[in-house]
């Protein structure tokens, strides 16, 4: 038996000991108080009580221990904490008293013998004292520790923000710890009424305007940030606040926290960067989604990646007949599939190893396992490594997306969603380009779909003598529906800034930013992933989904937060070094290109870019003239891309038109 089953069969044990003693203790102090009254109703002289009425006491003792344990049950006074007991509590005991004592009088009355008036009346009244006494005196004695322990120098002091129900069950947990060194100081709500009055003996000090003040008043070392329903703009800025001061920053996870009751030190988080993107998280209908994905054959391609990965837990939990994972580096492949199979031992997983530029592996794979839903995650997306390999991010990116799409529809698939990227708009770099051209395949393959003319649509082999074989077609006429799924920079993934400032700040800087100016759209993974899988049950075929990710965020802004959520001073404990916009960055990213409109979904945040028209012909010709450019590694390949996708500047066109076209708002 494991050392943490044993502690848990403990705790239970003495839980119910303790209130097997409080019941005995309650019915025993019941009894007692009544005797209590008969005292001194005859002026506490034993002697002068009437033998009838002190018979009658003495033999009611054993029905009256009944009463109480019942009563006390079904009031509920023996699954409470008493070291959070509050006016709840005592309303119950008031309750279960009144009961209690109307039944004591009436019974003893009709069964043994009537007794004194201030026996009727004295006796709830003394058992109230007594059953309120025991249990409140608990959280006397832990607030009297408290108080010792906060002469010690060794103390936390606490800024508590948010003076509701989460801040006073969190200052509460603070004074009934045994182990912790907190020690609430001072309370901040934006709410004039509250201010300079006290919750659990702490006070109320100001709104957000007086936090850097009070930081300083009381040396306050922790700020506790208590307010789960608060918007995530308004958060950010009181977070920001708290951020220029050198205190740790904690907050509670989510409004679930007062719903369960688990308001607690322990419950408490550390302030991460997603609590300052200052947007709402992305919701999505998962009952929607369990529906569509339930019971399907699905490939992810690219799984082993930061999205391919967080695509397959995601897929996992909906239930899934097959989930096959297809990715070129083994490692990440291995890693996906050892925690998948861990935390769902019931998943029909395939892992599989191999390349999307592969035309032979990706049409045995089809064939094989024959997948309804396909997410294609698999493309290099490193800007400058690419500025620098364009060929290969040809290769990869359009090759690879082209080549499992024509599988995808000869093998009867019914979804290809596209993972496309902001960057595929009005790109300056051949990434983002590239990504743009994966954008139109899918909406070639969509419209080749809609008219029945799919056979129109060859094998494109990368380079000459390349074998490829002529794939059936399932049926007359197609359904495939192809979709591209357009959204920002995703934190925390495989080659973002998050994980590269974080290595930068713990080896003591500089942390290195491009331009001060620079601006990018954040969105967590898990929302990345929930806006993928959501597009899909939206599609129709062609569609590009764009998300509204609100304001985007100065990336200097990001770097400084993140020193300062480490507890340390931009610029002075940690120097910021800004070293110039590398090969194919640009300022903006934009989510949509000027010809493009948008169309709402039935999530809010959700939209569909209309398609810009082009002539798919001619783009399925230049289409393979691109391959072999790509293949013979032609050093004018840019050239070449910059007459497939018209809205492609490279960086020493685009600069100056990107300046005056776009100036978003930033944080």
């Amino acid at each position: 038996m494991g050392e943490n089953k044993v502690k848990r069969i403990f705790h239970i044990k003495r839980s119910h000991l303790l209130g097997v003693a409080l019941c005995i203790f309650d019915m025993v102090i019941s009894n007692m108080s009544y005797f209590l009254m008969l005292l001194f109703r005859y002026d506490f002289v034993f002697s002068n009580i009437p033998n009838e009425q002190y018979r009658a006491w003495y033999l009611f003792f054993g029905i009256y221990c009944a009463i109480i344990a019942v009563t006390f049950v079904l009031f509920k006074l023996y699954r409470s904490i008493w070291k959070f007991a509050s006016y709840i509590e005592a309303y119950r005991c008031l309750l279960a008293t009144l009961v209690s004592g109307l039944l004591h009088g009436i019974l003893i009355s009709v069964i043994f013998n009537p007794m004194p008036i201030s026996y009727y009346v004295g006796g709830p009244l003394v058992q109230l004292g007594f059953v309120l006494g025991i249990r409140f005196s608990y959280r006397f004695v832990l607030l009297l520790k408290t108080k010792l322990k906060s002469d010690s120098s060794s103390l936390y002091n606490v800024m508590v923000i948010g003076a509701g129900c989460a801040g006073q069950l969190l200052i509460r947990d603070i004074h009934s710890s045994r182990d912790s060194k907190d020690k609430a100081v001072c309370i901040i709500d934006d709410n004039p009424n509250l201010w300079n009055k006290d919750i659990e003996g702490v006070p109320v000090v100001g709104g957000r305007n007086v936090i850097l003040k009070m930081v300083k008043k009381y040396n306050v070392n922790k700020i506790y940030f208590a307010i789960p329903s608060i918007s995530p703009e308004e958060k950010r800025e009181i977070l920001n606040v708290c951020n220029t001061t050198k205190c740790e920053i904690s907050t509670l996870p989510s409004i679930y926290s007062i719903v369960s009751g688990k308001v607690q030190v322990s419950n408490l988080r550390k302030v991460s960067i997603e609590d300052l993107l200052g947007r709402p998280p992305i919701k999505i209908n998962t009952e929607e989604v369990f529906n569509s994905l339930k019971d399907k054959v699905i490939l992810v391609t690219g799984g082993g990646g930061s999205i391919g990965s967080e695509l397959c837990r995601q897929i996992a939990q909906h239930e899934p007949k097959q989930l096959i994972i297809l990715d070129i580096y083994e490692n990440n492949a291995y890693d996906i599939r050892n925690e998948l199979m861990e935390n769902y031992p019931k998943l029909n997983l395939v892992v599989l190893i191999g390349s999307v530029r592969d035309s032979k592996r990706i049409n045995s794979i089809f064939a094989t396992y024959k997948p309804g839903y396909v997410y294609h995650a698999a493309a290099h997306k490193h800007v400058p490594l690419m500025e620098d390999s364009p060929s290969e991010s040809i290769k990869n990116n359009v090759m690879g997306t082209y080549k499992t799409a024509y599988a995808a529809v000869h093998y009867g698939c019914k979804r290809f969603v596209l993972i496309s990227t902001d960057k595929a708009v009005n790109p300056t770099n051949v990434m983002g380009a590239s990504k743009r051209i994966c954008e139109m395949i899918i909406q070639t393959f969509a419209e080749k779909v809609r008219t029945g003319k799919i056979e129109e649509l060859k094998p494109i082999v990368s380079h000459k003598g390349e074998d490829f074989e002529e794939l059936p077609i399932p049926g007359e006429k197609p359904t495939t529906q192809f979709v591209a799924v357009r959204f920002g920079n995703v934190l925390g993934s495989n080659g973002s800034v998050i994980p590269l400032f974080e290595k930068q700040i713990a080896n003591g800087g500089p942390v290195t930013v491009t331009d001060k100016n620079i601006i990018r759209y954040f969105m967590t993974i898990p929302e990345a992933v929930s806006l993928v899988l959501t597009a899909g049950n939206y599609a129709k075929g062609g569609e590009i989904f764009v998300l509204d990710m609100g304001t985007p965020m100065k990336i200097d802004t990001l770097a400084r937060n993140l020193i300062k959520l480490a507890g340390l001073e931009p610029d002075k404990d940690i120097k910021i070094q800004y070293t110039g916009l590398r090969p194919g960055e640009k300022l903006y990213e934009e989510k949509l290109m000027e010809a493009e409109g948008l169309q709402k979904t039935k999530n809010d945040l959700i939209h569909i870019g209309n398609p810009i028209d082009f002539d798919y012909k001619e783009f399925v010709s230049q289409l393979s003239v691109l391959m072999e450019k790509a293949h013979e590694c032609d050093e004018h390949i840019r050239e070449y891309v910059e007459e497939m996708v018209v809205t492609y500047h490279p960086e020493d066109k685009a600069y100056d038109k990107m300046v005056k076209r776009i100036k978003p708002s930033v944080k």
